[in-house]
């Protein structure tokens, strides 16, 4: 008889649900694919973070470019010299500039930082990562948007949450540390004059920092976008408009204004680097194929 040490038979018995990379992250009975299907990733926005260096044949952390001009919130800048890959995480740090820096009006102070994918998801895919939130005033964020000059400019927050509340915040703000938070959001353009926001949002057992948590989407139609917290289905949001704009994943560290820091910086310029540190194990995106096609050759 083998007797397994207690970590690795745990890790066996987990294998299926918190490991395995054959499928999306569910618990069981939670996968909401329709009979005859089956999940398929797409690699081209999938990614384990292994290594020291980031894919930037996937990813994008310079916030300018490639038709993104957002350099962050102030008082909190977007730097790529943040964004860190070691000890199989892609890790975002915030802190405190050397010196403040203004460009135009604005006037920065702080820094954080935003990654962006190269390619668009599509309807009908599902969007996952797993997450560890920083534990400062600052954001922890896993969202999709659109780019360019569509009729529909579309946002799809799959999870929002801030590591710290501040004293100063907004009376609505209340527990916004231990949250899962999602948007639809219709912004304002040229062809769309109102904002349209539609949200959902749980409470979550612990703190946002204070583990992993995977936090999903399945914009599972353009009149329909279901949400899953650690692989079980939790809401859905219907939108105002058709949802049938190619979409980029964003992971953004950022000040808000309804969390502003306090006058000191609070953790975001006094705590250690685990503090200050928001931590993506994995992101993985995947769509539906016909269970009886043939293993998927292709290289995306």
């Amino acid at each position: 008889m083998i007797i397994r040490p207690l970590a690795t038979l745990l890790l066996t018995l987990l294998s299926p649900l918190a490991f395995g990379q054959d499928g999306p992250y569910f618990q069981k009975d939670q996968d909401p694919k329709p009979e005859g299907k089956t999940w398929t990733k797409v690699h081209k926005m999938s990614d384990e973070f292994q290594g020291s260096t980031l894919d930037l044949s996937k990813w994008q952390a310079n916030p300018k470019g490639n038709g993104w001009n957002w350099i962050g919130r102030p008082p909190a800048l977007f730097r790529a010299e943040n964004v860190v890959v070691k000890d199989g995480n892609m890790n975002v740090t915030v802190g405190k500039l050397e010196k403040p820096q203004k460009f135009g009006d604005s006037e920065y102070s702080y820094q954080g930082a935003i990654v962006r994918s190269h390619h668009a998801g599509q309807p009908g895919w599902y969007f996952e990562c797993r997450m560890k939130a920083n534990a400062t005033e600052m954001s922890s964020t896993f969202w999709l948007m659109t780019k360019g000059q569509s009729e529909k400019k579309l946002e799809l927050d799959i999870q929002e949450c801030v590591g710290r509340v501040s004293p100063n915040a907004d009376s609505w703000v209340k527990d916004w540390d231990q949250i899962f938070h999602s948007n639809l959001i219709h912004r304002v353009n040229r062809h769309n004059p109102t904002k349209v926001q539609r949200q959902g949002q749980k409470y979550t057992d612990s703190k946002n920092h204070e583990r992993f948590f995977v936090y999903a989407a399945w914009w599972k139609s353009t009149d329909e976008v279901q949400f899953f917290l650690d692989g079980k289905y939790v809401y859905s949001i219907t939108p105002n408009v058709k949802w049938d704009v190619p979409a980029f994943i964003q992971m953004a560290i950022e000040t808000y204004d309804w969390n502003p820091l306090p006058a000191d910086g609070g953790l975001v310029a006094s705590g250690n680097w685990e503090q200050r540190t928001t931590k993506y194990d994995w992101v993985r995106t995947w769509r539906l194929v016909d269970a009886t096609a043939p293993a998927s050759a292709e290289k995306d």
